[in-house]
């Protein structure tokens, strides 16, 4: 119900520090079942809530400081002294954010649950494939901290879905970079095929509930390595369900090339390229490789 877009009015009043946020966000969670709760499969009340952790450790820090710069600006503009966007918040905000939108979340799902018992509910969190590579690694207590609080409080949901995009090697003082010679996305971060299925791996190991892979795909210009990436992933994925790991389904991101909110315009995620000015349509090969194993699967 919940992705990066929030009311000019509810961040300038602090965004999910505020922590009258939980109460407005049941409000509107009611309404929005109550319109249009018929019509829906698979209720996610937040996409990728843990980013409010799980950032501080993946994005640079002129990112930071570019952040801080537009919230000021943003705050002066509306009047206010403390303007906070989405789930992507200052380092100082993190832990309020956290627990605002556990305690959102919480309320959402019993709300949920009052007006519609049949309607699956869940949370979407972002997972990246944590790899240890020596006694003494720090991947369990960054595991702990990006993905701990979020995993428990989905052992009380009917699901949990699972964006991943990457793997990180994590040794005995932090992430290592990523290693020469290997694909790449338009971040630098390496494309591992492997990912997806080692972060559907681990979910349940906490959760105790099924996993539904929301999004998986890869940001680049080269098309190539997407067609790659698909069959290799899906595989792996393949391999994960045959052990046992439940698995609701699997969703590629994004049919289209959409426009990303870091500004990078090399940022394409589309099977389908879509042209700035016109809107017109175009299939990539990757949309063909993707409509073939659908195509062989299809029962």
């Amino acid at each position: 119900m919940c992705h990066f877009t929030t009311p000019r009015w509810f961040a300038a009043r602090g965004g999910w520090t505020d922590d009258g946020a939980p109460a407005l966000f049941a409000r509107y969670c009611d309404r929005a079942i109550r319109h249009l709760g018929d019509g829906i499969r698979y209720l996610a009340t937040f996409n990728e809530p843990n980013n409010a952790q799980l950032l501080q450790a993946v994005l640079p820090p002129q990112f930071w400081a570019a952040l801080r710069a537009s919230l000021a600006a943003c705050a002066t503009a509306s009047g206010g002294g403390h303007f906070t966007v989405g789930n992507i918040v200052l380092p100082e905000y993190a832990v309020a954010v956290q627990r605002n939108l556990l305690a959102a979340h919480d309320s959402a799902n019993r709300r949920s649950k009052r007006l519609s018992q049949h309607l699956p509910v869940g949370v979407t969190l972002a997972v990246v494939d944590d790899q240890a590579v020596v006694t003494g690694s720090v991947r369990d207590a960054r595991r702990e901290t990006f993905y701990g609080p979020w995993l428990r409080a989905a052992a009380r949901d009917n699901y949990v879905g699972v964006p991943n995009y990457e793997r990180v090697v994590w040794d005995a003082h932090g992430r290592l970079p990523t290693p020469p010679g290997v694909p790449t996305n338009i971040s630098g971060a390496e494309i591992y095929p492997a990912s997806l299925a080692n972060a559907v791996r681990y979910v349940p190991g906490t959760a105790k509930v099924p996993v539904l892979v929301t999004d998986h795909g890869v940001g680049t210009t080269n098309d190539r390595l997407r067609a790659a990436l698909i069959p290799a992933a899906i595989g792996h994925l393949k391999a994960a369900v045959d052990d046992g790991v439940p698995v609701l389904g699997y969703i590629h991101w994004s049919l289209l090339d959409n426009y990303e909110w870091g500004g990078n315009d090399d940022a394409r995620f589309g099977l389908f390229a879509v042209d700035r000015q016109s809107f017109r349509r175009t299939a990539k090969p990757s949309a063909a490789v993707i409509a073939q194993i659908v195509a062989r699967n299809r029962s």
